[in-house]
C-alpha cells in the first residue's frame, strides 16, 4: 500500500463516522444503566412501614395499599383473647424505612384452635421425658393419673376422659393426663413361670449293679427298686440252721431161703 492511499483512508469520512457512532453508543449505555437502575430500585424513595398489629386483615391490607405496599400471609397463630384474622406479627417491623412495592409479611390469628399430633411417648418413655416433650410442643399437661405398673413409666394419655394413641391430633387447648405407673403390680397381672431344667441323673448302672449283687448272693430273683427311694444297705447272709434228722425206721428183714427148704 502506498503512503498516499494510507493517508486517504485515515481521513476518510466513512471511518470517522463509524468511530463517532460507537462512541455515542457507549455514552448512551452508561447513562441508561445509571438512570435505569435508579428508576428500577426507586433510588431516594422512602416509605415508613405503618403499624398494623392487632388489626383485622382487611383493614391492614387497605392501610398498606395506600402506601403502595403489599401484604402477604406467611403463617398462622392462635391467641384465644384476639379475634380471628387479627394480625399477630409483621415483618418488617413498624417504623422501618422501605421503598414502594415492598412485601409486608404478616402472621394472622387462626379462627380455630390449632391441633398437634401426639408424639411417640406412650409405653416408650418416662413421665419426665414425656412431660418435657409435650410441653415443648405446646400441649398442656396436668397432674398424672397413676395406674398399676412400673414406677414413673407412661402407659397411656387421656384427653377429655378418652384414651388417645400416637398419631392422633389433639387441640392445644385440651389438657393431657398422663397415665403413669405407681410401682405396684396388680394381682390380676399374669406372670409366667418357667420350670427349671435339671440334667438327668444316670442311676441305671447303680441299680443294675445292686440287682446283680442281690441275685448272686441270695440266688433270688431281683426285686424292683424304686428310683425315688434310696437303696437299702445289703443285709449280711445268716448261716443256715441244720435241720434235725428223723430216726431211721427199721426195715423188715426178708426171710432167707435155706437150702433145706429148697
Amino acid at each position: 500500500m502506498k503512503a498516499a492511499e494510507f493517508v486517504k483512508k485515515i481521513f476518510s469520512l466513512r471511518l470517522w463516522a463509524n468511530l463517532v457512532a460507537m462512541a455515542l453508543v457507549v455514552v448512551l449505555l452508561c447513562f441508561g444503566v445509571k438512570y435505569g437502575i435508579d428508576f428500577y430500585t426507586h433510588h431516594g424513595e422512602k416509605i415508613i412501614v405503618p403499624d398494623v398489629k392487632h388489626k383485622s386483615f382487611s383493614d391492614a391490607k387497605h392501610i398498606l395499599a395506600d402506601r403502595d405496599l403489599e401484604i402477604v400471609v406467611s403463617d398462622t397463630g392462635y391467641i384465644k383473647t384476639l379475634p380471628p384474622d387479627c394480625i399477630l406479627e409483621q415483618s418488617p417491623e413498624p417504623g422501618a424505612v422501605v421503598k414502594s412495592g415492598r412485601l409486608i409479611y404478616v402472621i394472622i390469628n387462626s379462627p380455630s384452635t390449632p391441633k398437634l399430633t401426639i408424639p411417640d411417648v406412650i409405653d416408650n418413655s418416662s413421665m419426665r421425658e414425656a412431660r418435657a416433650k409435650l410441653i415443648a410442643m405446646g400441649f398442656k399437661v396436668i397432674d398424672p393419673e397413676y395406674v398399676p405398673g412400673e414406677r414413673d413409666w407412661v402407659y397411656g394419655i387421656k384427653v377429655r376422659g378418652r384414651n388417645v394413641v400416637t398419631g392422633d391430633r389433639v387441640s392445644i387447648e385440651d389438657p393431657l393426663i398422663l397415665q403413669v405407673g405407681d410401682g405396684k403390680r396388680d394381682l390380676m397381672d399374669s406372670v409366667s413361670f418357667i420350670d427349671p431344667v435339671y440334667p438327668e441323673l444316670e442311676e441305671e448302672d447303680e441299680f443294675e449293679e445292686v440287682l446283680e449283687l442281690e441275685t448272686n448272693h441270695e440266688g433270688k430273683e431281683p426285686t424292683e427298686v424304686n428310683p425315688a427311694q434310696p437303696a437299702q444297705p445289703a443285709q449280711p447272709a445268716q448261716p443256715a440252721e441244720p435241720k434235725p434228722s428223723s430216726p431211721a425206721t427199721p426195715q423188715p428183714s426178708q426171710p432167707v431161703n435155706s437150702p433145706q427148704q429148697e
